[in-house]
């Protein structure tokens, strides 16, 4: 894992697995599979989000601590 990135909580994860499995299952339904034409950048906004999320609940944390 990434210094970078925060922990994740048992929810942020599921959320982050909801949207790769989403994104599994538009790949399988991709007509053209091999030049890959689908779509995804609304699930990666949405894993985006629960990362920064994340991010910002370490950041309170951090304060709330000190």
């Amino acid at each position: 894992m990434n210094r970078d990135e925060p922990q994740l909580t048992v929810a942020e994860k599921a959320r982050v697995v909801y949207y790769v499995a989403r994104m599994a299952k538009r790949g399988i339904a991709d007509p053209d599979r091999q030049r890959g034409t689908v779509d995804l950048s609304d699930l990666e906004r949405g894993v985006e989000r629960v990362i920064d999320g994340a991010r910002k609940r370490e950041e309170r944390a951090a304060k709330a601590s000190k």
